[in-house]
């Protein structure tokens, strides 16, 4: 799938350096000589679309941090002075605050695209882990940007949130105190949160490259599950790949543009808006949106320290989905009764989202667990079970008859008949 470039120098300078830092042979290479899947639809976009807004983040995220000040007395003050005293700080925020939710939507996505399709099946089971530490890291450094504005609900969230790690036997209430930097939320707890916000996006960064790296060592998947067998099941990432991408790029910032411009703290809480006030606790404390499922899954366990692992095994538990998985085949195109489950699944994370942003009472919590358990019970039962008694369509032999035809010209007939199953 790598293959060689083909890049060749034209001028003297080019030549010199190409003999001394072979850069652009890379370029060349990763990004227009690259061979990609023909076949691969937009949903492979969003891999891009997170690129070019991890570089957004960073970038915002830089500027803001000169005009910022860390400090419980001035945090709120100064988040205001961006806002109105900053040459288009308000830009800046918003493009910031906007951004991280457009991460996490497009990382959800990226996910889920990645469930359907068999992504994380053999030999992409390290691309896919590097994909959940992303996954990981973008939850540590969103939280802790969260906290940073020092409005009531960044106070409360963070105070309930490091809260948690008490309920770690022996050693929970040392860590806590650790993290606050005292006995409770204060100026020590948001410089440290401030300091950790502002490093792991370049920890993000380094970890984007090794999962960049994985991919081109092992090759793009694609809808058919099928791995290229000759030139004709690919074609250069550029311009074929380039332009697919570019098109759905320009759309989703479009979106992205909208919500800066028109509903800038539509994905936000009002209470955010109010300085943080240690004496007076917010009605009903919610997390940003992106956290809302699992948040839901923390508060659907009676039990704290329970609850705490039950929160981070709903992440880790994505580390495992290579090997939990059973099945041979890849594409759920092919696997008509993972297909439903799959959609069960996705209903079942937008269930458990709505629930965390609702109070944890009632009827509330009884659905939270109702959903929590199918949410395990999908990774733990279905999976396996899944791969023993399913009974997968024929998979074409290639790429090229999968989007041709069986002769290169016709659609291949849903059901029809392949030489053998491949994996």
């Amino acid at each position: 799938m790598n293959g060689h470039s083909l890049y060749q120098p034209q001028s003297g300078f080019m030549k010199w350096l190409e003999a001394r830092l072979p850069i652009w042979s890379l370029v060349h290479s990763s990004f227009i000589a690259y061979p990609t899947p023909r076949n691969l639809n937009y949903w492979w976009t969003f891999g891009g679309i997170l690129s070019v807004l991890l570089v957004i983040q960073i970038v915002t995220g830089v500027v803001l941090a000169m005009h910022y000040t860390p400090h419980v007395d001035y945090a709120f003050d100064s988040v205001d002075a961006i806002m109105r005293d900053v040459n288009f700080g308000w830009l800046l925020r918003y493009v910031h605050a906007v951004g991280a939710s457009m991460f996490f939507f497009a990382a959800y996505i990226h996910l889920f695209r990645g469930l359907y399709y068999g992504s994380y099946k053999a030999p992409r089971e390290v691309l896919w882990i590097l994909g959940v530490i992303i996954l990981l890291l973008m939850i540590a450094t969103g939280f802790m940007g969260y906290v940073l504005p020092w409005g009531q609900m960044s106070f409360w969230a963070a105070t309930v949130i490091t809260n948690l790690f008490s309920a770690i036997p022996v050693f929970g209430q040392a860590i806590v105190t650790w993290l606050w930097g005292g006995y409770s939320v204060g100026n020590p707890t948001l410089n440290r949160f401030y300091s950790l916000h502002y490093l792991l996006p370049f920890v993000i960064l380094g970890v984007v490259v090794l999962h960049v790296w994985a991919l081109h060592v092992v090759g793009q998947n694609n809808p058919t599950g099928v791995e290229p067998k000759s030139q004709q099941d690919t074609v250069p990432f550029t311009p074929y790949a380039t332009i697919k991408d570019t098109f759905l790029m320009v759309c989703f910032f479009i979106l992205f543009a909208w919500f800066v411009f028109y509903m800038p703290n539509y994905l936000g809480h009002p209470d955010n808006y109010v300085q943080a006030n240690p004496s007076v606790t917010p009605t009903h404390i919610v997390p940003e949106w992106y956290y809302l499922p699992f948040y839901a899954i923390l508060r659907a366990i009676p039990n704290k320290l329970l609850g705490v692992v039950m929160l981070v095994s709903a992440i880790a538990i994505l580390a495992f989905v290579p090997w939990l998985d059973t099945s041979r085949v890849r594409s759920a195109t092919y696997r008509p009764l993972y297909k439903q489950f799959f959609w069960i699944f996705v209903a079942v994370c937008i269930g458990l989202g709505w629930l965390g942003s609702k109070p944890a009472e009632g009827s509330y919590v009884l659905w939270a667990r109702v959903l929590t358990a199918w949410y395990f019970f999908h990774f733990l039962i279905i999976l396996p079970a899944l791969g023993l008694w399913e009974r997968p369509r024929p998979l074409p032999t290639s790429i090229t008859e999968a989007v041709l035809g069986p002769k290169g010209g016709a659609p291949v007939a849903r059901g029809a008949a392949a030489p053998e199953r491949r994996g």
